[in-house]
């Protein structure tokens, strides 16, 4: 089942959307999100019974901008806080969202490729 964009999403499903998953195991890095939390107070998430975090499509945007300063651009926490709290329009929107979707289309065009290969080699047995 598919979540439409406007649905909330939970830690682990927007930790898979930033591709923060751990590579020696394959889990996502939620810590990563909630030590972002604690950082940015830009970052309000609901949360539910059970203390289960979940994340509108304002929430995922902002996100998307610090991941994309903090991993992508190189920048420092402290950087990226004076950033988001100056009400200038840099263009982050457009900028993060693009690298992120431009980073999921090169992680599918890897694995056709590796799923060519694979039918390849069953091809030569």
């Amino acid at each position: 089942m598919v979540k439409s964009d406007s649905a909330y999403k939970s830690i682990g499903e927007v930790a898979k959307l930033l591709n923060l998953i751990n590579k020696k195991n394959g889990n996502p890095n939620t810590h990563t999100i909630r030590y972002w939390e604690k950082e940015f107070k830009q970052i309000k998430p609901k949360v539910l019974a059970g203390k289960r975090r979940y994340y509108d499509e304002k929430c995922i945007l902002t996100l998307k901008k610090i991941h994309f300063l903090l991993k992508e651009q190189g920048m420092t926490i402290n950087g990226v806080k004076k950033l988001l709290n100056n009400n200038k329009s840099l263009k982050l929107d457009e900028i993060s969202n693009n690298s992120i979707k431009e980073d999921n289309l090169k992680i599918k065009n890897k694995l056709k490729k590796i799923l060519n290969l694979a039918k390849e080699l069953k091809k030569l047995k």
